[in-house]
């Protein structure tokens, strides 16, 4: 079993990621990009996204960036940026341990905690995994939107879906009385 696997299969604490994690979070997201967008936007837009320019997007973005760690190793990650969960992304040897439900309800916390009535974040449209996974933690499909992707050259207008869940209702772990 190769040292991934070992670490994910462990438990995992959530911690607010430093400038040590940014090439862990640059290959996480580079990864899990191309395993959500390949064939679901323009090649245009793909030939923007290498781990390198990954790795700028993730330096950028630290201050509202938490990370899932097991072992001393990174096993995913989530970006806020106002009322907005703007990244959300796990290792593949992590995925379907629940690392993701953690992190989405740390940026559910995060953006309540700021003041936020309402969170929102953008899925591309042919994404139908993570479609469904936020539709199981009870994210409501607003609608299709056109979402401006980053890019070096300016924004990319890809097809998306916005997803909103409603801050209003007490916290997963007030509901659990955990």
């Amino acid at each position: 079993m190769d040292a991934n696997r070992s670490a994910s299969a462990e438990p995992y604490v959530v911690r607010r990621a430093g400038a040590h994690d940014v090439d862990a979070i640059a290959r996480i997201w580079h990864v899990g990009w191309g395993d959500g967008h390949v064939g679901h936007v323009p090649p245009e837009l793909v030939r923007h996204r290498s781990e390198e320019q990954f790795a700028v997007r993730a330096r950028q973005r630290l201050e509202g960036t938490w990370v899932a760690e097991s072992r001393d190793q990174i096993v995913g990650f989530v970006v806020v940026k106002g009322d907005e969960v703007e990244q959300i992304y796990v290792d593949r040897t992590a995925r379907g341990m629940g690392v993701a439900a953690t992190l989405l309800h740390k940026a559910e916390a995060e953006i309540r905690g700021a003041g936020h009535r309402r969170g929102w974040l953008a899925v591309v449209a042919g994404n139908q995994r993570a479609r469904s996974f936020y539709s199981r933690l009870g994210w409501r499909d607003a609608g299709a939107i056109m979402y401006a992707a980053e890019t070096a050259v300016g924004p990319f207008a890809v097809r998306s879906h916005r997803y909103e869940i409603d801050l209003t209702d007490p916290a997963p772990d007030d509901r659990t009385g955990h």
